[in-house]
C-alpha cells in the first residue's frame, strides 16, 4: 500500500526519467517529470510531492540548492539524490542536508522500488511523530495549565513563565493536593529542557541505601542483591530535570549526599569510585515547613538555601474560592467523558455547594469530587445531590454548631481543651480563662472527668 503517493523525478536525462517511470507507475505511484533544475523549483513551488528523485547535477540550479529549497520550503517532503557521479563528501553533504538516502547510477529496478519505499515509510513515520510531538505539547499544555483568575494563582503563572527559562533552583511549598508537581512540570514546559526528561523522585516511599541507590544508581556487586550495574534518577534526568516530591522526608545522611549534588553537579554511584558528571535542572516539593524542620535538627539549613533559589508557595484551595467554579470546569471538561450522558455543565446550587466546602484536600480532592459527580449525575447538569454522594459535601449548609444549646457548646470546648493538654487541669484552665474551681465545677458539671490521657493530674 503506498496510498498513491506523489513521486517527482527531476533529472535532465530522458533516459533516466523513462526507466524511473516504468519502475514506479505500474507499483501505483502518481509520477511526475522535469528535465531541469529550474523546472523542478516551480513544481515544488506549484504542488505538494511525498517524494522527490533528484539528480545532483541538473543544470542551471545545483540539485544541493534544490535539496536547501524543499528542507527549507516542504520539509514533509522525502528527497532520494541520484547522480552518476558519487563520492563520498558529495553523499554526506547530501545526507546533511536531509536527504533520505544517496542512489548511484545506474541502479537496478529492485533497488529503485526498495528505496523509494523506503523512504516514504521513513517520511509517514517522521510525520507522525511529528503529529505526535504536537498532540503532546497540546495535551501537556492542557494537563499542565495553571488554571485559576485568583490573584494568587495569576502571580504563580507568571513567576513560572519568568523562572521557567532559567536554570534556576525551585523550592514549592503548598499543602498536600495544591499542585506541587503541576507547578513543576509547568516550569519545565517553559524551559529549554522542555522536550528533555523529566523526572519525578518520591522522597516518602524509599529509605536508606534503597533510596541512596535510587538516586545514584550503584555498582555491581555494592550491596546483597546487586547483581548488575545500575543507573540512577540523576542519569536518567541528565540534560532535562529532576523533580524531589516531599524532599522533607529525605534522610540526614542522604541530605548530605544530596547537598554535593546540587552544589557540584556531580556525584559518585553507590559503590564506586567514579564521579559522574551530571546536567540536570532541580525541582523540589514539600508540604512540611522547612524552617520548622531546620529548627528541629531534621533538615539541613544549607541543603534549604541551595534548594530555595526561587521560593514559590501555593495557597490552599480555600484562600482562593473564586477559582473553584473555574476549577470545576475544567475538571468536567476532562473527565466528561466518563459519564454516561452528556453533561453540559453544573447548576448554581451545586457552584454554591462547591465554593462553600473547604476542601481539606485543595485541588486533588475537588478533582475527585467532580469525577464521581460526572460518573453517578443523571440529566446533563451536575446539581447538588449529584455532589451529595460525597461525604463531606453532605453536611448541613448552616454552622456545625448552629441550634445546639449553649451548654452542649461549652461542654464540648472544655472537653476539646482538656484533650488538647492531656487533661492537666491547671493548664486547661489557663487556656479557658477560668480558675481551677470553676473548671472543677463544669468537669463534674458535664461529666469529663476521664477526658484526656492525665485526667487525675493537678
Amino acid at each position: 500500500m503506498n496510498d498513491r503517493a506523489t513521486i517527482l523525478i527531476a533529472d535532465d536525462e530522458h533516459s533516466m526519467r523513462d526507466a524511473c517511470f516504468q519502475v514506479l507507475g505500474p507499483e501505483g505511484y502518481i509520477v511526475k517529470e522535469v528535465e531541469s533544475g529550474d523546472a523542478a523549483l516551480a513544481a515544488i513551488r506549484h504542488e505538494a510531492f511525498d517524494l522527490v528523485l533528484l539528480d545532483l547535477k541538473m543544470p542551471p540550479v545545483d540539485g544541493m540548492e534544490i535539496l536547501r529549497h524543499i528542507q527549507q520550503e516542504s520539509p514533509g517532503t522525502a528527497t532520494v539524490v541520484i547522480t552518476g557521479y558519487p563520492t563520498v563528501e558529495s553523499a554526506v553533504e547530501a545526507m546533511k542536508l536531509g536527504a533520505a538516502d544517496f542512489l548511484p547510477k545506474p541502479f537496478t529496478p529492485d533497488v529503485l522500488r526498495l528505496t523509494v519505499r523506503r523512504a516514504l515509510n521513513g517520511a509517514r513515520m517522521a510525520r507522525e511523530n511529528l503529529l505526535l510531538r504536537s498532540q503532546l505539547e497540546e495535551r501537556r499544555a492542557c494537563d499542565g495549565e495553571l488554571v485559576g483568575q485568583s490573584q494568587a494563582m495569576q502571580q504563580i503563572g507568571d513567576l513560572v513563565r519568568r523562572v521557567g527559562p532559567t536554570d534556576s533552583t525551585v523550592l514549592i511549598m503548598g499543602e498536600s493536593g495544591t499542585g506541587k508537581e503541576l507547578v513543576a512540570r509547568a516550569i519545565r514546559d517553559h524551559s529549554p529542557r522542555r522536550n528533555k526528561p523529566f523526572i519525578t523522585v518520591d522522597c516518602g516511599s524509599l529509605v536508606g541505601t534503597l533510596f541512596e541507590s535510587e538516586l545514584f544508581g550503584h555498582a555491581k556487586g555494592s550491596f546483597t542483591g546487586a547483581t548488575s550495574t545500575k543507573h540512577g534518577r540523576f542519569e536518567l534526568a541528565n540534560g532535562g530535570t529532576i523533580f524531589f516530591d516531599e524532599i522533607a522526608n529525605v534522610s540526614p545522611d542522604i541530605q548530605v549526599k544530596l547537598l554535593r549534588v546540587v552544589q557540584e553537579r556531580e556525584f559518585t554511584r553507590v559503590g564506586a569510585t567514579q564521579v559522574i558528571p551530571v546536567d540536570v535542572r532541580i525541582l523540589a516539593a514539600t508540604s512540611r515547613n522547612l524552617p520548622d524542620e531546620i529548627r528541629e535538627g531534621r533538615f539541613r539549613e544549607d541543603l534549604f538555601y541551595r534548594l530555595c533559589v526561587v521560593p514559590i508557595l501555593l495557597p490552599p484551595l480555600r484562600q482562593r474560592r473564586e477559582d473553584i467554579p473555574l476549577l470545576a470546569t475544567y475538571f468536567l471538561q476532562k473527565h466528561r467523558n466518563r459519564g454516561t450522558g452528556n453533561i453540559r455543565g453544573f447548576t448554581d446550587e451545586a457552584l454554591a455547594a462547591l465554593v462553600r466546602h473547604e476542601w481539606p484536600g485543595n485541588v486533588r480532592e475537588l478533582e475527585n469530587a467532580i469525577e464521581r459527580a460526572i460518573v453517578l449525575a443523571r440529566g446533563d447538569l451536575i446539581t447538588r445531590a449529584d455532589l451529595l454522594y460525597y461525604g463531606p459535601l453532605m453536611k448541613p449548609e448552616t454552622p456545625p454548631d448552629d441550634l445546639l444549646p449553649l451548654a452542649a457548646i461549652e461542654k464540648q470546648h472544655v472537653a476539646r481543651v482538656l484533650r488538647h493538654h492531656a487533661g492537666n487541669r491547671s493548664a486547661a484552665a489557663r487556656t479557658l480563662g477560668i480558675d481551677r474551681k470553676t473548671l472543677w465545677r463544669k468537669i463534674h458539671e458535664y461529666g469529663l472527668a476521664h477526658e484526656g490521657a492525665g485526667a487525675n493530674r493537678p
